[in-house]
């Protein structure tokens, strides 16, 4: 079977959870013998990956009369994000030219990777551009089903559809409703309602996606199939065993996602107060940037904890496995979270979990410790148990590193490529 997929990152350029979820997949499905291409809006010329084909969109900027320019944007950015990276951006520009006027496409450092420019100032210029080159691929890659993951992708694989005749399947990681805490950007709903009811089947990564969709889109219950994310069964980085000097004089409580609404930072650093007004000998990290970052900054300083919260800013590579391996407990208080796939890498490091009941991962991890997101009391009391209890934290890493076992790429990959089957086999009739 071959797939032409969708997808707006792909490690090492992704800025989030996203990236990391395709590359797994992608990989756990040719351990099954699905041959995928990867299309993505920037590859570099010397991508590549033994498991999947890469294709980027940019090289057909020129083929389409279509310019490309630099950003500030990443897929998951808030509008009050954006604003305030873009002020950043027009400032530091403005220091380099030592305060001449300068257009908005000059060059930047790119926020997802740190070092290269992939995306468009305006992310739907650059949403556009790459939904053009999606007929062109349509074309030149052999397929037998189409993937598109999220809304940046949607309207590209409704566009590869039309040019092959192929049967569409939409991936729905995170609806836009649960990245900004319930109040969308109305052109992003009405992109990714599109995409969702064009599609001939779509993929949630949780029952809790799958409610969200149904509540907020109206799609039909038997057009969603439900696929828990699963992960990498074994890497040498879970086996690094980093300690930091920290550990010897201190417990460690870490937080590690973007620093955006849907993630819950505010919670982590409001739970981090009632902590420390019980037990001193504790340490917050929060590993991870985005929009909120400035503003949780402040607030560690407004209640006087500054000296207890250290901000790591974006790790990625074996940088997130030493975060996890120092910590004694990490905390993932998202407000509204489809999976969490964050959670399974935690306890594949052999760190126990607190997170949140409104996430997916709650859904199939059975050895974690769980609250409301709102409730930092009760988030409180239960890190306050760990770290008071060595015994309760005994018991809590061994049995979730040994349920950890249980995920593999293996299972998300069967499921859909099951997926996959049933959408050929209902368009062949």
């Amino acid at each position: 079977m071959k797939v032409l997929m969708f997808g707006w990152e792909f490690p090492p350029f992704k800025s989030g959870g996203l990236g990391t979820a395709c590359y797994d997949l992608t990989k756990g499905l040719s351990h099954r013998g699905v041959q995928v291409t990867f299309v993505m809006p920037f590859a570099p010329e010397d991508s590549k990956a033994d498991f999947v084909k890469i294709r980027g969109t940019a090289s057909y900027s020129k083929r389409l009369k279509l310019s490309r320019v630099s950003t500030v944007l990443t897929p998951y950015m808030t509008a009050q994000g954006y604003e305030e990276a873009l002020h950043r951006m027009q400032a530091d520009v403005a220091k380099q030219n030592k305060g001449k006027t300068v257009k908005s496409h000059v060059k930047v450092k790119g926020v997802s990777t740190g070092s290269k420019e992939i995306y468009g100032l305006n992310l739907f210029d650059e949403v556009n551009r790459y939904t053009a080159a999606a007929s062109i691929i349509a074309d030149e890659e052999e397929h037998d089903v189409i993937h598109a993951h999220d809304w940046m992708t949607y309207r590209a694989g409704i566009n590869a559809r039309k040019r092959s005749g192929k049967p569409l399947v939409v991936h729905i990681h995170a609806t836009e409703f649960d990245r900004t805490g319930g109040s969308p950007n109305s052109n992003i709903s009405h992109l990714e309602y599109q995409g969702l009811a064009a599609a001939d089947l779509v993929i949630a990564n949780s029952n809790w996606t799958k409610k969200n969709v149904i509540d907020q889109y109206k799609i039909p219950e038997s057009k969603i199939a439900v696929v828990h994310w699963g992960i990498e069964e074994d890497r040498p980085e879970y086996h690094m065993k980093f300690r930091s000097p920290i550990n010897d004089r201190e417990k460690v409580v870490l937080f590690l996602g973007r620093l955006t609404i849907q993630k819950g930072p505010d919670y982590f650093v409001e739970t981090a107060k009632k902590v420390l007004e019980h037990e001193k000998n504790v340490r917050f990290m929060i590993a991870g940037s985005g929009d909120m970052q400035n503003r949780m900054i402040r607030r560690v300083a407004e209640l006087g904890i500054a000296d207890k919260v250290n901000f790591l800013g974006f790790v990625q590579g074996e940088d997130v496995h030493r975060a996890f391996q120092m910590a004694d407990l990490y905390v993932m208080p998202s407000v509204s979270e489809p999976f969490g796939l964050v959670a399974l890498e935690s306890l594949k490091n052999n760190t126990p979990i607190l997170i949140s009941k409104q996430s997916g991962a709650s859904e199939v991890i059975t050895n974690a410790l769980k609250t409301d997101f709102w409730d930092v009391e009760e988030m409180a009391n239960k890190i306050i148990n760990v770290i008071r209890h060595p015994a309760l934290h005994y018991e809590l890493r061994r049995n979730s590193y040994h349920e950890a076992r249980k995920f593999n790429l293996d299972e998300p990959a069967k499921k859909t490529e099951d997926c996959y089957k049933d959408v050929i086999g209902r368009t062949r009739l």
